[in-house]
This record gives structure tokens, C-alpha cells and sequence, in this order.
């Protein structure tokens, strides 16, 4: 969703009301977007924001969105490699996808904007399947609230379902009711332990793939503004004293960069403590060998130890900061793909 606010907005400024929404609700094989994907556009295609199936489907999509706006009944489409309709909008590359295209309610794009804008766990759940008079229908789920109704008695389950969700998804309940739960959590978060050079170039890359950044260095040379002007926070304190007043969630990739130990093992205890899905350190095998044994000695098991990334980063031959930090942020956001899929 995050993606589409700033097109949806100066749509809806500039008095445009007849918007549509698609969204991926299920995906299979090669397709390109997974559940959760969203496209929205204008009466017409005359504009659009963000994509279904990478430009395979989007023109047929837009057709069906001009049903959609005129009568303001939903459809649900198929798309699939078996399909004729597939060839002819150009999925022969493989993979099938069910697309849910709506027009878009100004209440709940309201709700899910300030969820996304903000970083909170939300999730909108709409009746994707079932009776006619069902279909198309919505309830949003925050942390302590319900707005909105779903009818037939299902706000109780689809809260429950909406509040487990951990991404988007279909579900399927027993009196065939079909929902689709659009599950929106945080946006990832990079932590970076030291304001050396790689760190510079990280926080770049971790940016322009929707990674929230944070780096942290007590060293005023190291952890300026001038260094770092466009991350989120920028905390110049030992790394102890600030992930005890910033705790590390399960969202969360730590990496050190520092080379000092005074401050990359504060920093290696708190997150090894903690739910981070990501933790890396920067050093030869040699130097990851001597920190083993020093947070071995504070107590940190051989289990605990070995979610460390040392050396970190994938194995690309990385021969400057630049691509030392590709190579980081490319670990990072393969082991945070696999943490999001399993169970697929």
C-alpha cells in the first residue's frame, strides 16, 4: 500500500473519485507479484500506480476496472499459464494469479494509509468469495479496534484471523465465505552498529528497498548527520544505553560495522537476546573466532552464537565498501524473504 499514498493522494486532491484498486490475492509458480500486490488507477487507465503482475495482466485488469467503477461491483479475475485469457494478456511466462479489483473506499484507504504511513500493524479484510450480497464487503482490524462490519456474524473470526495474520493472504472459512486478509506490519528494519564507510553506503541501499534504517555510533565523527543525512534515526550513544531505550523487534536485521569491540559486542548481546531476524558482523573468520569466545565467556550458547553472519554478507568476492554492502544487503533481505515464506 505504502507505495501507491502519494498517487492516491493527489488523485483524491484533485477531486478524482472514481479510483480503482486491484490487489493480488493469490499467486502461484512464476508469477511475478505475490499476494498483497496492489495496482490502482483512474477511470480509464488514464493514471496509474504500482503494478499486479510486473505489466503482464495490467491491461486487462483496467478493462475489468471500468465494470467495476461504472456498477461498484467487484470482481474477482483469474489469471493463469493454462489460460487463453493468459496468453492474449501476455502470463506465457508461467504462474497464475487471482486479482480482486474494487473500487476504492475513501474511509478504509484513510485507515490504511495511516497504518502504513506509520508503521503500525493493521490489516483490512474483505469478502473476496460467497454471497453476492457479501462479496465486496470490509472490516478493518487494528491492534485494539473494529471498524466497519462484515455482516452474517463474521467480524469475530475475521478479527481473530486478521490479528495472526503475519502477511497477506486468503482464507477460506467453513460456511464458504472466502476472505482475504491484506495484513500490513511494519516495514523492515536495518540496524547498523558503526558509521564506517559501508554503513554509508547500506543505509542507501536499505532505503530504496523500503528498509526503515537506524544507525548507531557514539563517535561523533562517525555517526553525524553530514554522514548520514536521509536515515530514520541517527543515535550517537553506546549501543547498550540506546537498544535498551530502542528495543530490537522480531522485524529487525542487525549488522556491525564498527571493528571495535567496545562497541559491536554490546550491540551482538542485545540482539542476540532479542527476536532480530537478521544478525551479522562485519570481520574475517579469525576476528569472528575471538568474538565467539568473548560472548561465549558471557554466558551465549554455541545455538545463540550461530545465528550470527560472520563474515557477513553473501559470498560475491566484495572487493570495496560498495559491494561489501551489496553483499550485506542482499543476505538481508534473503533471509527475511525466507522468514516471511515459510509455511508457503
Amino acid at each position: 500500500m505504502k507505495e501507491l499514498i502519494a498517487d492516491i493522494d493527489s488523485w483524491l486532491a484533485a477531486g478524482e473519485t472514481a479510483i480503482a484498486l486491484a490487489t493480488v490475492i493469490a499467486a502461484w509458480g512464476s508469477a511475478p507479484r505475490r499476494a498483497g500486490a496492489k495496482m490502482a488507477f483512474t477511470a480509464g487507465g488514464a493514471a496509474i500506480a504500482g503494478s499486479v503482475s510486473g505489466g503482464c495482466v495490467e491491461g486487462a485488469v483496467i478493462d475489468a476496472g471500468e465494470a467495476v467503477l461504472a456498477t461498484g461491483r467487484p470482481q474477482l479475475l483469474h489469471f493463469g499459464v493454462a489460460d487463453e485469457t493468459a496468453w492474449s494478456v501476455g502470463l506465457a511466462c508461467g504462474g497464475e494469479i487471482d486479482v480482486f479489483v474494487e473500487r476504492l473506499d475513501p474511509a478504509t484507504y484513510a485507515l490504511a494509509r495511516q497504518w502504513a504511513l506509520a508503521d503500525t500493524v493493521g490489516a483490512i479484510v474483505t469478502v473476496v468469495g460467497g454471497p453476492d450480497e457479501l462479496l465486496g464487503r470490509r472490516v478493518a482490524v487494528g491492534a485494539d479496534s473494529v471498524i466497519g462490519s462484515l455482516g452474517a456474524g463474521l467480524d469475530a473470526e475475521a478479527a481473530t484471523l486478521a490479528r495472526q495474520a503475519r502477511r497477506p493472504g486468503r482464507h477460506v472459512l467453513l460456511d464458504g465465505v472466502e476472505l482475504f486478509i491484506d495484513a500490513l506490519r511494519p516495514a523492515p528494519a536495518l540496524i547498523m552498529i558503526g558509521g564506517a564507510h559501508i554503513a554509508v553506503t547500506l543505509a542507501r541501499l536499505a532505503g530504496l528497498l523500503g528498509y526503515r534504517t537506524v544507525v548507531i555510533d557514539p563517535r561523533r565523527a562517525f555517526g553525524s548527520a553530514a554522514r548520514f543525512p536521509d536515515v530514520d534515526r541517527l543515535i550517537q550513544a553506546w549501543p547498550d544505553k540506546a537498544l535498551a531505550e530502542w528495543p530490537i523487534g522480531a522485524d529487525a536485521a542487525v549488522v556491525t560495522l564498527s571493528h571495535d569491540p567496545k562497541i559491536d559486542d554490546p550491540a551482538l548481546r542485545a540482539a542476540l537476546e532479542s527476536d532480530a531476524f537478521y544478525i551479522g558482523a562485519l570481520g574475517s573468520r579469525r576476528t569472528h573466532a575471538a568474538r565467539r569466545a568473548r560472548l561465549a565467556a558471557v554466558g551465549f550458547s554455541d545455538d545463540q552464537l550461530d545465528r550470527i553472519h560472520a563474515p557477513v554478507g553473501l559470498d560475491i568476492a566484495a572487493d570495496n565498501p560498495e559491494e561489501i554492502a551489496l553483499a550485506i544487503m542482499a543476505e538481508v533481505v534473503m533471509v527475511y524473504r525466507g522468514k516471511m515464506n515459510v509455511g508457503d
